[in-house]
């Protein structure tokens, strides 16, 4: 199954039981907060892809990580360890966070940069996104050196990327392919 889809597919079920457990905005909290810690901690990232380290490893590091987190998130937590699927946490989290804004008639835009965005260019990124969609939006901003320069925008199931990284590897592949 493929990743994206799968971690919609588990952020739905989160989703839904976080409702019928009126826990839906601890999880959240938690969930931002896996999102804030995962994009800050390559080691982290690094951590949950590793195939050479052993579920029950993965699962213990991340119960101390995120202690205190409400017993929904944990069985997530376990679950994904259970089923090999650890290391789509982050694009659970993101899609679950998509999905509450969406529940409570709110978007959530998210932009990753190389640097953290200024307060002026964020409100600038923040009408822009309200003007194109029509709904009252947050911003997320998840920084990621990875991509050099530029930013990747996602609103929803859409996507923009005018990343450094991105125009570079296009560059590669035209390249590539004229020879």
């Amino acid at each position: 199954m493929n990743e994206a889809r799968a971690a919609v597919r588990y952020a739905k079920a989160i989703l839904d039981l976080g409702v019928e457990n009126n826990a839906i905005d601890q999880v959240e909290k938690d969930f931002r907060k896996i999102v804030a810690t995962i994009s800050d901690s390559p080691e982290l990232k690094e951590m949950l892809g590793s195939p050479v380290l052993k579920g029950e490893v993965k699962k213990k590091a991340l119960s101390e990580i995120f202690s205190g987190s409400n017993a929904v998130t944990e069985g997530l937590i376990s679950t994904l360890v259970d089923n090999k699927r650890i290391s789509i946490l982050n694009d659970v989290a993101e899609k679950f966070i998509i999905l509450n804004e969406a529940r409570k008639g709110q978007g959530v835009a998210m932009v990753t940069t190389a640097v953290p965005l200024s307060a002026d260019l964020e409100k600038k990124i923040l009408s822009k996104v309200v003007e194109l969609t029509g709904n009252e939006s947050t911003i997320e901003n998840k920084v990621d050196e990875s991509i050099i320069g530029g930013f990747i925008l996602r609103v929803g199931d859409l996507q923009y990327d005018a990343s450094i990284a991105n125009k570079l590897s296009n560059l590669k592949r035209e390249f590539t392919n004229s020879l």
